[in-house]
């Protein structure tokens, strides 16, 4: 088991990857750390420079930073994992706080914060910073949080984190679907605010905007639907219902007036709607009931892990 393990998950990075790895090589010189390079099909010469600056080579086939980091969480054991971007977008001098916090503080999971510093400034791209902003807001807001950077690349993990995180996603909505799960499941997060550096010239973002930002929307929709099943459908089953009283109510008054249904359709139309609705807010507190079971499945998988985590340490 490695004490820390660096995470660099890459594709077609040449241009950046050898000075990330020498730059992380030495902000860790301090501490017994191991740096993985994970090539996620690249057609440059990514894995000869990295493997040139001393990291350890691995390899992805199935293309997207989800399936990536799906793959380093399965392989690697160690007390404490630091993932960046293979970019050179996030300074290396800051990864022993975030380390410590995890080796030192029991932290889960640690966020290098961009948004807090000169991410705004330095990113030349607005609806990039918008979405950041966007999606920071949605998920705190739903799932009562205080992450300051949803998106960001640069992170730390523990082991009990790593080998709990079901990963779900293929591509770059990774990092909400993490952040997302760590809020849900209680586990303990810290932030660290670093300053952030925009991509040096001739080097390219592989995150679509508008593409990989519907995807990034849809993932909190989908993850907010699975965790908070009970408010999801409870809201489809509210707007349903004030939809229904909207039909319903001026036929209800005629009624009343004249003992003559004047609109027979809409009327079945509404006890259509009421049903519809009814069977959604049912479905609502099943699924609730069952993620209640889940949560305490959860608690015993930590338990779990933690034992792993022991027996590996004592036959370190």
């Amino acid at each position: 088991m490695d004490k820390i393990a660096v995470l660099i998950p890459c594709y077609n990075e040449e241009k950046t990857i050898g000075k990330v790895v020498k730059d992380f090589k030495e902000a860790l010189k301090s501490v017994e750390h191991v740096i993985y390079v994970y090539d996620n099909n690249s057609t440059d010469k990514t894995v000869e420079i990295a493997k040139e600056a001393g990291a350890v080579i691995r390899h992805e086939y199935a293309q997207g930073k989800g399936n990536v980091i799906r793959r380093m969480f399965r392989e690697i054991d160690a007390e404490c994992y630091l993932m960046v971007d293979g970019d050179d977008t996030y300074p290396a001098e800051h990864a022993l706080d975030m380390v410590k916090l995890v080796l030192e503080k029991q932290a889960d999971m640690v966020v290098g914060d961009r948004l807090s510093s000169t991410y705004f400034q330095e990113n030349k791209r607005p609806f990039h910073n918008f979405g950041n902003s966007l999606v920071r807001f949605s998920v705190n807001k739903l799932f009562n949080a205080n992450i300051k950077d949803m998106m960001t690349g640069y992170r730390a993990f523990s082991y009990l984190f790593v080998k709990t995180y079901p990963v779900l996603s293929k591509g770059f909505e990774i990092e909400t679907e993490m952040s997302i799960h760590s809020a849900y499941r209680n586990m303990r997060l810290e932030n660290v605010v670093i300053d952030y550096r925009d991509r040096p010239e001739g080097s390219e973002s592989k995150l679509n905007t508008y593409s990989d930002g519907f995807k990034v929307i849809m993932t909190i929709i989908k993850l907010f639907k699975n965790y908070k099943p009970f408010i999801f459908f409870g809201l489809i089953s509210l707007i349903l219902t004030i939809i229904g009283l909207g039909f319903f109510i001026p036929i209800f008054y005629d009624y009343l007036y004249t003992h003559i249904v004047p609109k027979y359709p809409t009327l079945i139309m509404c006890g259509a709607l009421f049903s519809i609705s009814f069977v959604i807010f049912m479905a609502g507190i099943i699924l609730d009931s069952l993620l209640a079971q889940d949560k305490r499945n959860f608690e015993f998988m930590l338990n779990t892990a933690q034992n792993w985590f022991k027996d590996k340490i004592k036959n370190k």
